[in-house]
């Protein structure tokens, strides 16, 4: 399928989405949001795709919101109760993501661009990135259930210091307070972004890494070790019957690289999922 705001390779089995709008540093519209989604729900199906990848084209990785509409930009028809915020969609998304996803953040990532990466699982910049949560500069607040996930990721201080005063600020500082994990020189991001997302479709089970991806993210929100402990033990309990963990073992003990078989699609295991998706 082709696209307009955004760019699609596979290569190896793992999936590079580029947001294509340079000549807007890539800001984020409706046409894009839409995009977006289409193609993440196409990666979750398609068993050739083991990662993704998510960058920019250009100098940007995102600008944050398409401000083309001026001061109309959030002024949105009908009511609060039934308005849905965009970013949120996404991240949302995301969040119920099977395949691991890696922010390759290659220039400025400002409101949602910024925003957008938080329920990626690993966040790289390059040394010309910057970041910036400037809803309060704005007049508007931070969207993208970013309420949610900043705090989980760098620390309520921290998600509070960036978005009162909504500054933006460079790659160290975000690698600092806990936001991204590795700088590395702008020629090199996405080689690095690849290496990463290689290694993890090269030596893994995918159905072990989407158990993983989601036993972690959903163990956010619960309240005691014990909810952990019940979905830990049915997992280990299914997975290790599985095609998989055999394999995963004979190839540990015979010296060798596993060649694992099992398909997100057909062998994730009959509890999966455990919770009960809440509606809007």
């Amino acid at each position: 399928m082709s696209y307009e705001d955004i760019q699609c390779s596979i290569d190896s089995k793992v999936l590079t989405i580029t947001l294509n709008r340079p000549e807007r540093l890539n800001a984020f519209n409706a046409n894009m949001l839409h995009e977006l989604l289409n193609v993440l729900e196409d990666a979750d199906t398609n068993d050739n795709i083991r990662a993704i990848i998510f960058t920019g084209s250009g100098r940007g990785f995102c600008a944050g919101a398409d401000l083309s509409e001026g001061s109309k930009t959030f002024q949105k028809k009908g009511s609060a109760e039934s308005h849905r915020d965009g970013g949120g969609k996404l991240t949302l998304r995301l969040y119920n993501c099977k395949k691991p996803v890696i922010a390759a953040i290659n220039g400025p990532a400002v409101g949602v661009g910024a925003t957008m990466t938080l329920p990626m699982d690993i966040r790289i910049a390059s040394t010309q990135a910057k970041f910036g949560l400037v809803f309060a500069r704005r007049g508007i607040v931070p969207e993208a259930c970013s309420s949610w996930f900043l705090p989980r990721i760098v620390g309520i201080s921290k998600a509070l210091e960036w978005s009162y005063s909504g500054r933006v600020f460079g790659a160290e500082e975000a690698k600092d307070g806990g936001l991204v994990s590795e700088i590395v020189q702008p020629e090199s991001l996405l080689e690095r972004a690849t290496e990463i997302a290689r290694e993890i479709a090269v030596n893994t089970s995918a159905v072990s890494v989407t158990m993983t991806r989601q036993m972690m993210w959903r163990m956010l929100g619960e309240t005691h070790p014990m909810q952990a402990h019940k979905i830990d033990s049915k997992a280990i309990f299914h997975l290790g019957q599985s095609d998989d963990a055999k394999e995963g073992i004979n190839a540990f003990l015979d010296k060798r690289d596993p060649k694992f078989s099992d398909s997100v699609n057909t062998n994730l295991p009959d509890f999966f999922p455990w919770w009960e998706e809440p509606e809007f």
